[in-house]
């Protein structure tokens, strides 16, 4: 199980266009925190005014010192990329906890990520745990998975299966792929859960028909040994063929070893198979 741990990038969605160029940039002049940070917005995308990265930070520096927390998040963005600010991880690290005082989850995660990796901040697991808790008892996918990682490995926090479970078991319904593969790994080993192969299979079933390599390998291991399923070796060797195909390396021996074992009516069957399919979305 890999923890899956990313600075979030800037998602600006707001289009303002000419009204930029007037009454919002009157307002952000007069000390208007959030027309401040629309303007920011507008000058970080060139939407209403000329694309200006440094003026993107002024505006948020602006709208940041008075407590916006969307500004302050997207100003430790830019020093964490160095767009219109000299890259700086102390100072991303100074504004991501800014927002994330305030409740902002994208913050939450991303300063945790920093204190777990040590980036601006001294390392500190524990630090990186409670952070990513904020955010997930936010709802925030991403935070709720890694949180599943770190009870799972001990990271940060006692290893404890069952919280695992919790939290892989929230992310997973939220349709997060990675949880889905660890939360069936965990019932198929019967780790923080009573084991249930069944259910384990349902969890793979759809990141693997969504692509994700691993799914495909760990669907595929339950057909060739008819865990939760019947044993059906035609069926393992069509998912194998899919995860290797991604590059899976233990995909590639198994699907090996499994392809002696059919006729060449299964073997042609699964590979025609594997060629026409289209994941789902």
């Amino acid at each position: 199980m890999k923890l899956a741990f990313k600075i979030l990038l800037l998602t600006l969605t707001f289009s303002i266009a000419a009204y930029a160029q007037t009454t919002m940039q009157k307002r952000a002049q007069a000390g208007d925190s959030l027309s401040q940070y629309y303007l920011g917005n507008a000058y970080l995308e060139g939407d209403g005014v000329p694309k200006d990265a440094e003026q993107a930070a002024f505006w948020f520096r602006k709208a940041a010192d008075q407590g916006d927390a969307d500004a302050q998040y997207n100003l430790g963005i830019l020093y964490f990329n160095g767009i219109g600010v000299p890259e700086d991880r102390q100072q991303t690290a100074h504004w991501l906890r800014k927002a994330a005082d305030q409740g902002y989850g994208a913050a939450q995660i991303s300063l945790g990520t920093m204190y777990l990796e040590g980036n601006g901040v001294p390392k500190d697991e524990q630090q990186a745990a409670f952070w990513m808790r904020k955010a997930a008892d936010l709802g925030r996918v991403q935070a709720q998975y890694n949180l599943g990682v770190m009870y799972s490995e001990g990271i940060g926090v006692a290893k404890d299966p069952q919280q695992a479970v919790f939290w892989y078991r929230k992310a997973a319904d939220q349709g997060n792929a990675h949880a889905q593969v660890n939360l069936g790994v965990l019932l198929r080993k019967g780790e923080g859960v009573p084991k249930d192969d069944q259910q384990a299979v349902n969890l793979y079933r759809k990141p693997a028909e969504q692509g994700d390599a691993t799914a495909q390998f760990n669907l595929a291991s339950m057909y060739a040994f008819g865990r939760g399923v019947p044993k059906d070796e035609e069926l393992a060797y069509f998912w194998l063929l899919l995860s290797s195909a991604q590059g899976y390396e233990d995909a590639v021996k198994q699907r090996d070893e499994i392809e002696k074992k059919l006729t060449p009516q299964q073997r042609s069957s699964a590979q025609i198979s594997a060629r026409n399919w289209i994941p789902k979305k």
